[in-house]
């Protein structure tokens, strides 16, 4: 799909670099780019990274304490 966007002269001029440097295309810069952030910034993605890591990892019971400090620090945080 092609869309027009507006982008900072100093933005638009490192992209163009790097896409030298990696002998790329612009829209695939861009492309990779927005993939890139979406997958950083979309909840379901980061949910989906996290439980493969835990499945990785295995999951133990946690101790008491590390229970709650975990209950403390989620409930304080920004979301």
């Amino acid at each position: 799909m092609k869309v027009a966007v507006s982008v900072p002269d100093d933005v638009f001029e490192e992209a163009e670099s790097l896409a030298r440097r990696l002998k790329a295309s612009r829209s695939e810069i861009y492309s990779r780019a927005l993939a890139e952030f979406l997958r950083r910034h979309v909840p379901e993605h980061i949910t989906e990274r996290l439980n493969r890591v835990v499945q990785e990892v295995g999951v133990e019971q946690p101790d008491t304490f590390r229970a709650k400090a975990a209950r403390r620090v989620f409930e304080r945080t920004e979301w």
